[in-house]
């Protein structure tokens, strides 16, 4: 059971974690009583930024790290139209490298998500746990049924502007882009988050978080981000969900069971020689997912990339046909939102084909 790499490459795919709004509405006491008592952790354990770097106590580090979280906080506000609330004013420090773990599962022959269903977000992809010992234990449990598991670490948590969601220790192991990335995105799902769709609110949050930072990044004298290391990100998504697809029409062909393993087998050795090839010949050794994609791969691991990124070209172009404007952007967003399941789907499928 493969925790997520704390590395830049693959932390990008998985910032976001359970919502709040599952505390309401899940079948087991013990889980609810066990996100409860995170929550109240997380909230309790909060201070304003102002305090805390004025506090003689705090490192000099984490005091610089949190006077750029403050600043790219104005930034989404003033400038990409994000929520102006006290989200992101505060921080908390949590003491454990992860804010939560989350647990995503796959039957043998399937590259869909073993859903998991809440009240007032609808179905989730993944269950999330303030307690990584919790989330192993589940794992266990589904390995037990027969299931394929992963464990994804997130260092963000959001509440969906249930709460004023603080910047956390977990966020700061992160390089100031990176940072900064990750608040556009928290921020975004408060904007737009739709009930058991987390496709569609993740590959928005990212495509928020990536024109966010460039526009972050010009504001600040810099070159945009999504230069070397976003390509090489895409290439590795695009790697990840075209593997996804071949295996899913492996695991609907008529082959014979022992058949599928061995062509599931293969279609993940063909995922690494690519990803080493392109690491080699392209990017000068310097991939970013070596840990990732070296250790043990199944259904359950590939499943955030689809989650994360699979829909950012058709909200990319979206933006586009909003002349740029975050606000009729956002409205246009509310309004795919609006729309029936299969409806939304095609309407983003002909988005990206534009």
């Amino acid at each position: 059971m493969k925790k997520i790499p704390s590395r830049s490459g693959l932390a990008k795919v998985l910032v976001a974690s359970v919502s709040a709004a599952a505390l309401t509405a899940c079948s087991s006491i013990g889980y609810y009583g066990h996100l409860a008592r995170g929550e109240y952790g997380l909230l309790a354990a909060r201070r304003p930024i102002e305090r805390v770097v004025a506090d003689p106590a705090v490192a000099e580090a984490v005091k610089a790290r949190l006077r750029v979280a403050g600043q790219a906080r104005t930034f989404a506000s003033v400038q990409l139209h994000l929520p102006r609330n006290a989200s992101y004013t505060q921080y908390a420090d949590l003491h454990r490298p992860f804010a939560t773990w989350n647990v995503f599962a796959a039957a043998e022959f399937s590259v869909d998500a073993v859903k998991r269903c809440y009240l007032l977000v609808g179905c989730l992809d993944y269950r999330g746990y303030f307690e990584q010992g919790r989330a192993e234990a589940e794992a266990a449990r589904l390995q037990a049924q027969g299931l394929e598991i992963w464990i994804g670490g997130s260092a963000a948590y959001s509440t969906l502007g249930w709460f004023a969601d603080p910047i956390l220790n977990t966020m700061l192991r992160r390089d100031d882009d990176e940072l900064a990335a990750t608040i556009f995105h928290e921020l975004a799902h408060q904007v737009v988050f739709v009930n058991g769709d987390t496709e569609f609110n993740e590959s928005f949050a990212t495509f928020v978080q990536r024109e966010g930072l460039d526009q972050w990044r010009r504001s600040r004298g810099l070159s945009p981000e999504a230069d070397q290391e976003q390509a090489r990100d895409d290439a590795v998504a695009r790697l990840v969900v075209d593997t996804r697809e071949r295996l899913r029409n492996v695991y609907a062909s008529a082959l014979p069971v022992d058949a599928k393993r061995q062509r599931k087998r293969e279609e993940i050795e063909s995922l690494r020689r690519e990803y080493h090839r392109l690491r080699d010949a392209q990017w000068h050794g310097k991939g970013g997912y070596d840990e990732w994609i070296d250790a043990p791969i199944n259904n359950a691991k590939l499943l955030p990339f689809g989650l994360y990124h699979r829909s950012v070209p058709a909200f990319a172009a979206l933006f586009e046909r909003q002349g740029h404007d975050w606000s009729a952007f956002y409205a246009a967003v509310r309004q795919l939102a609006t729309l029936a399941p299969p409806a939304r789907e095609q309407a983003l499928e002909d988005l990206a084909q534009r």
